[in-house]
């Protein structure tokens, strides 16, 4: 890893990951949803391999994983399914991309794989759980909107229930994840310079130190904290709920009066914009619900310079992106709340350094798994699978030989590959 890249803000994520073994042919598809919009996926098809694995984000491409490698030496096929929002937050609408999760599903399906696995890291953990709890579900039961109210089709759509899902550091949902490192303390959302000093993480008058050095923050700080994340985000949703009502208005106009300006105000778009997203008190209070994390958020070494930057969680957003991904009031696509309706074979892998799940988080969410057959494993690595210390394996090697094991006794893998 470049030491410039670790100095960087932001930087540090990349990690060296095995060469793909002998016989893996690489070919990409461009798939077509039921909806009708357009998703890429590419498929790295293991010889003799009868299982394949299907990797998704909503927000970010897989394509590159460190994982794909790793996956195909324990002897099944991949496939990286592409959203039709990649790394942009504007109009990440976590229905769509379920819908966008079943395309790949169906493509699978019909190539001929005896089983068809999903592999959720991070944010993936949480749309693989939401796209099982709807695919098992009866079609009528199904989502028939957004939280913001568009119309979505999931009960018309091909949802194939896979045969069993791999979780790797789950986090317990965008909206979960915003809750807790949205700043409090904005007092104007129109000013990304606005604090209420009271409820400033980052004021040495409240506990924080100068990085390196951990910072200490009072209980009476941290409930009052907490509190006031809660009334943020409530505040957001009401102006997301306003915004989109008027536009929901402006399409039930529309369709009884077929008024052109009707039309144009439905599709106007009205764009949130919320400053200071990496404030939680956690990324530089290691007491905190303690792991082996380092000190910073998944952004960097300095949340208390990234929480003033451009790079961050929910930033720039359409009321129907923060409403179906961002508010944890709304969304849909809550681990916790879509796990009961995963019922298939999991295995579910928590890295000891992760910044994104702590440890009381990954026991909700491993005990909301509605299965029998489940199985967890904390392995050491950070959330994008980082050694937590120099020489150490990364932790998705250390993850893949959990993986391993688990597909070799659960499902038909190519084991002639599986010999490194």
């Amino acid at each position: 890893m470049s030491p410039l890249a670790v100095d960087r803000l932001g930087g540090g994520r990349d990690v060296h990951t095995a060469q793909a073994p002998p016989g893996v042919t690489v070919s990409t598809h461009q798939l077509t949803t039921f909806d009708g919009a357009k998703v890429e996926g590419v498929l790295y098809a293991l010889d003799g391999a009868a299982t394949v694995v299907t990797v998704m984000h909503p927000r970010q491409s897989m394509t590159h994983h460190p994982m794909i490698p790793l996956l195909l030496w324990s002897g099944v096929s991949v496939w990286t399914q592409g959203s039709r929002s990649p790394n942009n937050d504007i109009a990440l609408v976590h229905e769509q991309a379920v819908l966008d999760a079943a395309a790949g599903h169906v493509f699978l399906r019909d190539a001929g794989f005896d089983a068809v696995l999903t592999f959720g890291h991070s944010g993936g953990g949480t749309l693989s759980a939401f796209y099982i709890e709807q695919a098992s579900l009866e079609p009528e039961l199904r989502l028939d909107q957004t939280p913001a109210g568009r119309p979505v089709a999931l009960a018309g759509a091909r949802l194939p229930v896979p045969d069993g899902v791999i979780f790797l550091a789950p986090h317990p949902g965008q909206g979960q994840v915003l809750l807790h490192c949205i700043d409090p303390s904005v007092t104007n959302e129109s000013d990304p310079m606005s604090v209420e000093p009271a409820l400033d993480m980052y004021s040495p008058g409240n506990g924080f130190v100068q990085p390196p050095e951990p910072s200490r923050y009072s209980a009476d700080f941290l409930h009052a904290f907490r509190a006031a994340q809660k009334d943020r985000i409530a505040r957001i949703d009401a102006r997301a709920l306003e915004l989109a009502s008027e536009a929901k208005e402006a399409r039930a106009r529309f369709a009884r009066t077929k008024d052109p300006v009707d039309r144009r105000t439905s599709l106007a778009p009205r764009i949130i914009t919320t400053y200071r997203t990496d404030a939680d008190p956690c990324y530089v209070d290691l007491s905190i619900d303690p792991n082996d994390r380092h000190y910073g958020s998944l952004f960097g070494s300095r949340p208390d310079l990234i929480n003033y930057g451009l790079v961050g969680f929910g930033r720039l957003t359409t009321p129907d992106a923060w409403l179906s991904t961002w508010s944890a009031n709304h969304t849909n696509a809550d681990f916790v709340r879509c796990a009961t309706g995963v019922r298939l074979p999991a295995l579910y892998l928590e890295f000891s350094g992760d910044q994104a799940a702590l440890p009381t988080a990954s026991a909700r969410m491993f005990e909301a798994l509605a299965g029998e057959d489940k199985t967890r494993h904390v392995v050491r690595g950070q959330h994008f699978g980082q050694p937590i210390a120099v020489g150490e394996p990364t932790g998705y090697a250390a993850a893949a030989v959990h993986i391993e094991r688990w597909l070799a006794d659960r499902f038909a893998t190519a084991r002639s590959q599986r010999t490194r």
